[in-house]
């Protein structure tokens, strides 16, 4: 993604996975966050994110190995980073980019490719050199791989979309988002994925509206 400023439009991350599929330590960095995001005003979300990206470093402290957590704390840090936007923005994604690395090396699969999904969301939407790391061909490389890791999940066909939404390829953009609508649902996610499906539809209009 081409950004002309450092005010961050990053998207909300939020990783492709099943309720069922992540620790009981994890899962309150999960749980929080849909909260954070999704049911938080605007103006209150930063400072929510902020504290959320303290709690998570906590847990982090404690479980240094495990790999879900390093995946929430990135996708805090970087759902932080859209919320905050600036100089400040750019330390966040970079640390998040940090946190997703260990966590490959740790289990590349954990959470049904949230990794991918995660680089690839953070390889488009952050800005290219000499400001930050973004690179369209890795995004599109990460973003593929999370799919045929988890090919119905709602998140990787999301950002997918998304990306092909921001690279000008509306046909399959729309394509992406239509699958995204029809994943199944997530148990115990409700609170994301009602908030996601309204991404969707809106992020389907902007394509319509450009073909």
């Amino acid at each position: 993604m081409k950004l002309s400023t450092l005010a961050f439009t990053i998207s909300a991350l939020l990783v492709s996975q099943s309720s069922f599929a992540i620790g009981d330590i994890a899962m309150p960095l999960q749980q929080q966050w849909d909260i954070a995001r999704y049911q938080t005003d605007k103006k209150d979300r930063e400072k929510a994110f902020e504290i959320l990206a303290q709690q998570a470093k906590e847990v982090e402290l404690k479980h240094p190995n495990n790999a879900e957590v390093l995946v929430w704390k990135a996708i805090i840090l970087s759902t932080y980073a859209g919320e905050k936007g600036g100089f400040g923005a750019l330390r966040l994604v970079k640390d998040a980019k940090a946190l997703l690395d260990r966590a490959e090396k740790i289990n590349p699969e954990t959470l049904d490719g949230a990794i991918y999904t995660s680089l690839g969301s953070l390889y488009y939407q952050v800005p290219g050199w000499p400001l930050g790391f973004g690179d369209d061909e890795q995004a599109n490389a990460y973003l593929t791989r999370a799919l045929a890791l988890n090919p119905d999940d709602i998140d990787a066909n999301y950002f997918y979309g998304d990306f092909l939404l921001e690279e000008g390829d509306y046909q399959n953009a729309l394509k992406a988002f239509e699958k995204a609508l029809s994943a199944p649902p997530r148990p115990n996610r409700s609170i994301a994925d009602e908030g996601r499906k309204a991404e969707i539809k809106a992020a389907q209009a902007k394509a319509e509206s450009r073909l």
